[in-house]
């Protein structure tokens, strides 16, 4: 028997006082008010509601290493990327790394692999499949029901996903971008209870009026924290987040800003802890008789400075350092393409000079806008229109079937080179982003040279971070994968764009479920009509 005391702050009746806490082989056992003058609090670990590892580049071990010394003691992780590029496979690697490291890392099943009928993927995931995930006790949820035209529209396989999960008894999450009115209300009665896609108070408060658990998130490339922090939410989420924002904090960092935003932190922290442990059904969440004894101390709830963690009572990392080893698992490569050349990155047109349709980025959100441009032609092809900041971006096939689409993007600012990455929402093809044919060229056989990664190329120089688990993820530390990733970031700022995270910004332009107008290895595609459309306007 082990025991702990100190100020618990308890998140069912929101008070502070001065608590022992008696926990054996993992478990707490008791909690009884003691009198006492103790310094700093006493808080439940924290829990991340909704997260892709991939998307940090980082395999689930070396994820642990760095979220864990901030206080993350669990997460519930959707690994519809890696499961999207490898199927079943994919997901047993996530599982069996994780298995490595004190982090709980539970899996939602993921409900769309491939996510849509409209690219390609290279795993598939049945319906039969999905039901034994959801048998498995560390399979929390069904995973985010992104095909949200099937569950309108009634799509037999889209209703099977959705009856096993009530037959099992398990939650749905729900991403339902800009959805309203009788087609969100449908949406909802299917049994979907999430959603983490909201970026307008508008569009969060009819959700929660309809009942639906908002989650607020605030990633490396989506941020609506602040906006919606008004209207409130059941969850705070990440989603996605890069390395580098990794090392500076993972939902500390988030609860800092939740406060500042000017939600009660106590409710903050109970959408970190008590809520998702109790909507997923969790053994974690709440510092109470029989839950996990999963432990942070902190100096205030100001500052959040998490001076230790502990978890199923086993001191995991102080004052910011893991105190756990990690050796992540590797894997063969997932690449079946030949290297390309500049022709694959042309776009031939007709007249000396075409209206094309153009793909306008927004930072720091996942929608994009439709636009148009009048491009000249040289030489039988289209040119980029540098001054007006139209781009060129193409998706590479990376399955086996030499397919590439090419289209026009606003939005990134580059002057001169292109940048490439291997990640790419949801199939994960290789996509590139450029000024002209030559350097898209260079930038995706870099990608494919190293089995799946960035780059970036400019003047001849090139610029790369390799990610050989499955073209997603990296087997180095956060600290190296950031240390690479600031390099290329920095090249891009030279090369003349201005965004934060452009490698992440440009992954999510090939996210065929979020409105409006995105591009897959099979064409460009607008999301409202969830159809094709022809890149040069008639």
């Amino acid at each position: 028997m082990a025991l702990v005391r100190g100020n618990l702050l308890n998140v069912s009746t929101e008070e502070v006082y001065g608590a022992e806490i008696t926990y054996l082989n993992g478990i707490i056992t008791c909690v009884k008010a003691v009198h006492g003058n103790y310094k700093g609090l006493i808080l439940p670990g924290f829990i991340d509601a909704h997260i892709h590892i991939e998307s940090s580049l980082l395999t689930p071990s070396r994820f642990a290493e760095a979220v864990v010394p901030h206080g993350t003691t669990s997460i519930v992780a959707d690994p519809h990327e890696i499961a999207n590029v490898m199927g079943l496979n994919g997901i047993n690697y996530m599982v069996n790394d994780a298995s490595t490291v004190p982090l709980k890392v539970y899996l939602t099943a993921p409900s769309c692999v491939p996510a849509t009928p409209f690219e390609t993927s290279g795993g598939v995931i049945s319906e039969y499949e999905i039901e034994k995930l959801l048998e498995d006790k560390n399979v929390v949820a069904l995973g985010e029901m992104m095909n949200f035209p099937g569950v309108i529209n009634e799509d037999q396989n889209v209703i099977a996903k959705l009856k096993a999960a009530k037959r099992i008894g398990k939650p749905v999450d729900g991403h339902a971008p800009l959805l309203s009115g009788s087609e969100l209300c449908k949406y909802i009665m299917s049994g979907i209870s999430t959603d983490h896609e909201c970026t307008t108070k508008k569009e969060a408060l009819e959700k929660r009026r309809l009942g639906m658990k908002l989650m607020l998130r605030e990633g490396s490339s989506a941020k609506n924290l602040k906006e919606l922090a008004s209207i409130g939410g059941y969850f705070i989420v990440s989603d996605d987040k890069d390395p580098g924002d990794l090392l500076q904090g993972h939902v500390d960092g988030m609860l800092r800003k939740a406060f500042e935003y000017g939600i009660d932190p106590i409710e903050a922290l109970k959408m970190v802890t008590l809520n998702p442990g109790e909507h997923y059904n969790l053994n974690t969440g709440n510092i109470v008789p029989g839950k996990a004894a999963d432990l942070i101390f902190i100096d205030n709830l100001k500052d959040l400075n998490i001076e230790k963690v502990i978890v199923d009572g086993n001191l995991v990392a102080q004052n910011g350092r893991p105190l756990f080893d990690v050796k992540p698992k590797e894997i063969p490569s997932t690449f079946k393409l030949k290297p390309k050349n500049h022709s694959n990155f042309d776009v031939p047109g007709k007249k000396s000079k075409e209206t094309v349709r153009v793909i306008e980025m927004l930072e720091d959100q996942l929608i994009t806008h439709e636009s148009s441009a009048v491009l000249k032609l040289v030489d039988g092809n289209l040119k980029s229109d540098l001054g007006n900041d139209i781009l060129k971006i193409a998706v590479v096939e990376r399955y086996g079937n030499e397919r590439i689409s090419n289209a026009f993007i606003k939005g990134f600012g580059l002057k001169d080179g292109a940048i490439a990455s291997s990640v790419a929402h949801d199939s994960h093809n290789i996509i590139t982003v450029g000024t002209n044919s030559q350097d898209m060229t260079k930038a995706v056989n870099t990608v494919l040279r190293n089995k799946g990664g960035l780059a970036a190329v400019s003047k001849d120089i090139f610029y790369e971070l390799e990610l050989p688990v499955a073209g997603l993820m990296s087997t180095k530390s956060a600290l190296e994968v950031s240390s690479d990733l600031k390099i290329l970031h920095d090249a891009v700022l030279d090369m003349g764009s201005k965004l934060k995270s452009p490698f992440m910004s440009m992954s999510f332009m090939t996210l065929l479920v979020i409105p409006k107008l995105k591009i897959s290895d099979m064409g460009l595609f607008d999301v409202e009509k969830f159809d094709f459309v022809e890149l040069i306007k008639n």
